[in-house]
C-alpha cells in the first residue's frame, strides 16, 4: 500500500478507536481493496471485543464510471477530493477483491 495511504488509514483508525472504546459506532467508508486491508481493521475491531460488518457496495463497471465521471465534472465539496482519471480507474480495477461470504456473513451487499 502507499505509504501515505498507510499513514491515514493508520490516523483514522486510531481515532476510531477512542469513538469504539466509548461504545459508539464507526463506519469506515475506505477503498478497503483488499481482502488483506478488510481483515487489518476486522482484526483490530476484533481485538476491542467488536464485531465489524462488512458492507459491500456492487455497482458494474459502467456505472462506476459513470458516476466518476460526473464526480469530476460536479466537484461538489461533500464527495470531491481530486480528479479521478480513466488511467487510475483502469489502475485499480483489476486489484480489487470482491469480499467472500464468509467475510460478508456479519455484513450485506448493496447492488446498484
Amino acid at each position: 500500500m502507499i505509504e501515505r495511504v498507510n499513514r491515514c488509514y493508520e490516523q483514522i483508525w486510531e481515532v476510531s478507536k477512542q469513538i469504539l472504546v466509548l461504545d459508539g459506532n464507526v463506519v469506515l467508508d475506505l477503498g478497503f481493496t483488499t481482502k488483506e486491508q478488510r481483515d487489518v481493521f476486522v482484526n483490530r475491531a476484533k481485538e476491542l471485543g467488536i464485531n465489524a460488518e462488512i458492507h459491500y457496495l456492487d455497482a458494474p463497471k459502467d456505472i462506476r464510471k459513470k458516476r466518476i465521471k460526473k464526480r469530476n465534472l460536479e466537484k461538489d465539496p461533500s464527495v470531491y477530493a481530486f480528479e479521478v482519471t480513466d488511467m487510475m480507474f483502469n489502475f485499480m480495477e483489476p486489484k480489487f477483491e470482491v469480499p467472500s461470504q464468509e467475510e460478508l456473513k456479519h455484513g450485506c451487499t448493496v447492488n446498484a
